[in-house]
């Protein structure tokens, strides 16, 4: 019997770990089901763990300058698809197409990222 309640006191410290975790990770704020393509010029790139985040300065409809905050994978799921901490750098003009926020901030979780020299990769 003490085995099995030292079992699953286990059991309860490790999913009190792991479930805050996977809710970090959720993609449920972004409309991923409609991916939407933005062009803009990047301010700044945040190469950090849990998401990496690509800043990017977008026209709106009114033609004004709008930031916009592009979520990224981890570095190792970036790394794997050939990103590095310069890939991406203030200055260049890229196209990000990803979910954008249900809130309809501008705010979006990217799955792919047209570089200034044309290529394309994955995010």
């Amino acid at each position: 019997m003490r085995i099995q309640l030292a079992v699953l006191a286990a059991c309860i410290g490790v999913l009190s770990v792991v479930v805050p975790t996977l809710a970090h990770h959720s993609t449920a704020m972004y409309d991923m089901a409609n991916p939407v393509t933005v062009t803009g010029t990047v301010t700044r790139f945040e190469w950090t763990n849990p998401h990496a985040v690509i800043y990017l300065d977008v026209k709106n409809d009114k033609g004004e300058s709008e930031e916009w905050e592009m979520a990224m994978m981890s570095l190792n799921h970036l790394r794997s698809y050939g990103w590095t901490r310069s890939t991406v750098k203030p200055g260049d003009k890229i196209s990000c197409t990803g979910g954008v926020a249900r809130s309809g901030k501008p705010l979006m979780f990217l799955s792919l990222v047209e570089l200034a020299d044309g290529r394309k990769i994955k995010s």
